[in-house]
């Protein structure tokens, strides 16, 4: 499915919509539709609470941003909680959080959703899932997520479960019999499959076996970084081919150092362009638009966060005590805006960094979840 003259008419603002007065404009991303495929909407400067908060920074930082649409990660991860539980619970959190702040936020559950959240001028909410392992033995789960708003689902995270292996496993378990009857059901329900964290085995298998096309939201290029979290070619290319979508993150994973630059977020970004064309990759930062106020603070609970998760085995090759889970000189409201001038200065013309910054994932979304 293409995105209908409808859709695209109400994703742009009359004239001023056009790449010239984006590209002249004193804010290049006042008409664009800008859709962060993995981020957040949290504030890093406080631990983080046992229930998802929204303070009114969190949705004054996300409104500068330019953000309109994130794929926030909700649900199980990791850890000694029942999958299925938790992750019912949270979305039940965060549906009262998006009604309690209606003025603010959007559910989406469309591409449709999301042209209204640019009209309404609010931040749009795609709840997602970064493990499957909530579907326990029972393929039909998949069903219940949907009919609760979830629409995007990443078949693993780091680690092994019942669907596969997750990127620092060992092995490289492909997709297993109970991991292919979840894609289906997920195909059934129009729900992404996602394939970020994923091992490589797994993510050629679930690009193969879907019958919709899917997606590696946040992730970036082993051909440049050699690290498990990033993606292969091979990867990139058959999951574009399938017609699906690759979102580079604000990771560190990006540069073997373990702090990468802005530099190195539009090296991947035209790498996946060379591999797997303009049609079909995006951002998924995997991280908020509220910046730390004091990184040098910040640093303990950094090295707190990491030994933990090296304690519950989901640390992956690139994650030290000493890196940082964002890009140094793109953080906090102005990210976007700083990535958008950086790509022009590369000599990326609009037209093609307003893909990057959204039009592709709707161009993706609306073949997954309909227009």
């Amino acid at each position: 499915m293409t995105l209908d003259r409808r859709t695209l008419l109400a994703l742009s603002v009359a004239a001023a919509a056009s790449p010239a007065a984006a590209a002249t404009g004193s804010d290049p991303l006042r008409n664009v539709v800008v859709v962060n495929a993995l981020g957040g909407l949290n504030d890093p400067n406080f631990p983080e609470p046992p229930r998802p908060v929204l303070t009114p920074r969190i949705l004054a930082d996300a409104r500068a941003s330019g953000t309109t649409a994130v794929n926030v990660t909700i649900g199980y991860v990791a850890g000694p909680a029942e999958p299925f539980q938790a992750s019912v619970a949270e979305v039940a959190q965060w549906q009262r959080l998006i009604r309690e702040h209606a003025a603010d936020l959007k559910l989406i559950l469309s591409v449709g959703d999301i042209a209204a959240a640019k009209r309404e001028k609010k931040i749009g909410v795609i709840l997602g899932f970064q493990n499957a392992a909530q579907m326990g033995d029972d393929p039909g789960r998949a069903d219940v997520f949907a009919d609760l708003g979830v629409r995007i689902i990443q078949l693993t995270y780091n680690l092994r479960n019942q669907l596969g292996d997750g990127s620092i496993v060992p092995e490289g378990r492909g997709l297993s019999d109970f991991g292919r009857q979840v894609v289906e059901r997920l195909n059934a329900n129009r729900i992404m499959v996602d394939l970020s964290h994923s091992g490589t085995q797994i993510c050629l298998d679930a690009a193969r076996y879907s019958k919709a096309p899917i997606s590696i939201n946040h992730t970036g290029c082993r051909a440049l970084t050699d690290l498990p979290r990033n993606k292969t070619d091979e990867e990139l290319r058959l999951v574009a081919d399938k017609g699906g979508f690759v979102g580079i993150y604000f990771m560190p994973f990006l540069n073997l150092s373990g702090h990468a630059r802005a530099v190195d977020v539009v090296a991947h970004l035209e790498h996946a362009i060379n591999v797997c064309g303009e049609d079909h990759v995006g951002i998924g930062t995997d991280g908020g638009t509220t910046p730390i106020d004091d990184l040098e603070l910040y640093k303990a609970a950094l090295r707190r966060e990491h030994e933990d998760r090296k304690a519950k085995g989901i640390a992956a090759p690139g994650e030290r005590a000493d890196t940082h889970p964002f890009v140094d000189d793109l953080r906090g409201p102005d990210q976007f805006r700083k990535l958008w001038r950086l790509l022009a200065e590369r000599g990326h013309k609009p037209a093609r960094i307003e893909k990057i910054l959204g039009r592709n994932f709707l161009r993706y979304a609306a073949d997954i979840w309909g227009a």
